[in-house]
């Protein structure tokens, strides 16, 4: 099983590019996952493997906290799918994405930088992969 990211854009800042390649990184002693960067929002599908589940962020989505994250991870990876996770640029994700996606992840209720978007799952995996090993990162309920 791969976890893939596919967002639209670049990161530009230097500081979120370095917390996103730490989280990355450390992301990779638990499982494999790349990123996919794509121009435009049009190009998301395209860029997901044959046959992943496709978890799309949007504002509008189901909230999980960091233990439900953790769940669907083992679960995820006991159905040996791979994951691919749509992060959209300022235009949102499209109606097709949204339309193919297996669910709907919302980060917060608030409009979120793609940016920080890509950072915050990517620390969010990471969380869940140190929860579902007992390790002391996740602090929280």
């Amino acid at each position: 099983m791969r976890y893939r990211i596919i967002a639209v854009g670049r990161v530009k800042d230097a500081g979120v590019r370095s917390a996103c390649d730490e989280y990355l990184k450390r992301l990779r002693h638990y499982a494999k996952v790349e990123e996919t960067e794509v121009k435009d929002e049009a190009r998301i599908l395209g860029a997901l493997a044959e046959g992943s589940r496709l978890v799309a962020l949007a504002r509008a989505g189901e909230a999980w906290t960091s233990r439900t994250l953790a769940e669907r991870t083992a679960q995820w990876e006991m159905e040996g799918r791979d994951v691919g996770f749509a992060i959209g640029g300022a235009e949102a994700l499209p109606a097709d994405v949204l339309g193919r996606a297996d669910c709907t992840w919302s980060l917060s209720a608030l409009t979120l930088p793609h940016e920080l978007a890509r950072l915050i799952v990517l620390e969010q995996l990471y969380r869940a992969h140190t929860i579902r090993r007992g390790e002391p990162y996740h602090r929280g309920p």
